[in-house]
């Protein structure tokens, strides 16, 4: 699209309406110096007021007096025709009708979002809190954004009046703010209609599905990199971030060090840093192709890193590694000194930890933060052609006490505490999935086949490839086993428990198999796909 060549000129209003007040008295005092007139309306105009700044009513401006407790103030031909005038086309029509242009409109909305997660909020004050006259001010001044400069992030607050200050208020910048405006426009009303669907929902009786899958899905996120690439090369591929961003996660975590991330690297990340958060004792996860090949609890990160490498050195070589506390010097430098890695993730990290990586610049390190003890619910989304599947994510609420024991032996107490660490490394291994676990360890695991007990002989043969004993350990499964011959394989190489879900047309077949092996097994009645 060609550029308008806009005339400089000296800009004379500037309307002021918001409800977040950030950085609001250095733009308007800002704005004055510059020599624009303030226009505002309710609680702004008191606070630009309190600043000793001279504003003017938009009901001045009207001649028409707000109404409706508030909700018609501004919807008014002549502020939405200072808005939307066409410079060099609407000056006769300007003039018939006394409206003055309006050169800068600065409004953030209703805080709806805020005001509906309010465990309080009632149905009456949700309405009332949707905002009318912002979005329709805000579309305004961005359709017309060839002379409007349109603010509503108080975040662009001192972007703008720098451009204004020194005359490079330019075509890209109202362009940009405009489609910021927009985007925050959609997203505002998206949240609107997701409440409201969501208030159908209710009333059905339907409080999870009126959650996690509202009739319309309305998602917003913010491009924050391109990257270097896809999957692959040849695809083009970006990171999007959430407005609100959950705590301690991969796509807020502070980059300490090293070259920019891949996509590869930041889906293998996420994948790490979720896992490594399941458990409370000092823990490793390291994850090749975004399945864990190596996960240890121990009594300290050195020690239990060390077990998660044993698990497959060979995988582990170009992993991604996570730990669930601050890495300390020694198992940083050992890890860099031992094996070639992509990206290092912890909550913290020693400033020994660091200088010792800083060795190796390449290594990505990612700093996440602390995490709460249970994490919040999300969505869990995946593109397919031509639609979009969308679930809740997948929490697992059991513990050990859960468990239900089918089989004539029961696990012994140490048996009971292996089969919740393999239960919980297998919810994050993809399907099918086999984890041997011992002493808070992996042993082998076998990942994303198509026959589960296929799965079950690779987590053997790589427990054998890093000559780890098989013999005495435990076997957790992400689902039922159809057949006996899981159990029989699993037998064959020592496993002494198993924890599954359960719920197989042939789960006597299998409780049998177990009872003649002299394996316990409990069931868990759920299940925990990862495809």
């Amino acid at each position: 699209m060609d550029k308008p060549n806009l005339e400089k000129r000296k800009a004379k209003r500037a309307l002021l309406s918001v409800s977040d007040k950030r950085n609001l008295a250095e733009l308007a005092r800002g704005l004055v110096a510059l020599g624009f007139d303030l226009i505002s309306t309710g609680g702004t105009a008191l606070a630009l007021r309190s600043l000793g700044l001279s504003v003017q009513d938009v009901a001045e401006v009207t001649g028409f007096p707000e109404i409706m407790d508030g909700r018609v103030k501004t919807l008014h031909p002549k502020i939405h025709g200072g808005l939307l005038a066409r410079a060099g086309l609407d000056e006769t029509v300007m003039a018939a009708h006394d409206i003055a242009a309006i050169d800068v409109l600065v409004v953030n909305l209703y805080p709806f979002a805020e005001t509906i997660s309010a465990s309080d909020c009632t149905d009456a004050h949700a309405v009332e809190n949707i905002d009318i006259g912002g979005p329709a001010m805000l579309r305004a001044a961005a359709k017309n954004h060839q002379r409007v400069l349109v603010l509503c992030d108080p975040i662009d607050y001192l972007e703008a009046l720098t451009a204004l200050q020194t005359g490079t208020d330019d075509f890209e910048l109202r362009r940009k703010l405009a489609a910021k405006t927009y985007a925050h426009t959609a997203t505002y009303d998206g949240k609107v209609a997701e409440y409201l669907a969501r208030c159908l929902d209710i009333e059905a009786k339907s409080p999870e599905i009126a959650e996690n899958l509202p009739q319309t899905l309305h998602m917003s996120f913010n491009r924050s990199e391109l990257l270097r690439y896809g999957e692959n090369p040849h695809q083009h591929a970006a990171l999007y971030l959430e407005a609100k961003l959950p705590e301690a996660v991969v796509a807020s975590a502070q980059i300490r060090q090293g070259k920019s991330l891949s996509y590869n690297n930041i889906s293998d990340a996420d994948a790490a840093l979720e896992c490594v958060k399941l458990f409370d004792a000092p823990s490793c996860v390291i994850v090749k192709h975004a399945n864990p090949c190596g996960v240890a609890s121990h009594t300290s990160l050195f020690s239990a890193y060390e077990r998660a490498f044993e698990t497959d050195p060979v995988s582990a070589f170009g992993g991604i590694i996570a730990f669930n506390d601050t890495l300390d010097e020694a198992t940083a430098r050992t890890l860099i000194e031992r094996q070639f890695v992509e990206v290092i993730i912890a909550p913290k990290f020693s400033d020994g930890a660091l200088a010792a990586i800083a060795s190796k610049p390449n290594v990505r390190v990612l700093e996440t933060g602390v995490w709460g003890p249970q994490r919040a619910p999300w969505r869990d989304l995946k593109r397919i052609q031509g639609g979009l599947l969308v679930q809740s994510g997948d929490v697992d609420r059991l513990s050990v006490s859960d468990f239900k024991v089918v089989t004539e032996r029961t696990p012994t107490a140490g048996e009971f505490a292996d089969l919740w660490f393999a239960w919980k490394v297998a919810m994050r291994v993809k399907s099918n999935a086999i984890v041997y676990a011992k002493d808070s360890r992996t042993i082998g695991i076998g990942a994303g086949q198509m026959s589960r007990v296929i799965s079950a002989k690779i987590a053997s043969m790589k427990a054998a490839e890093a000559n780890l004993i098989v013999a005495g350990a435990v076997m957790a499964s992400d689902a039922f086993f159809p057949f006996r011959d899981g159990i029989d394989a699993a037998a064959s190489v020592g496993i002494r428990a198993v924890v599954q879900p359960g719920g197989s047309m042939r789960d006597r077949e299998v409780i049998d198999a177990a009872n003649a092996h002299g394996i316990a097994m409990v069931f868990t009645g759920v299940r925990h796909f990862l495809h």
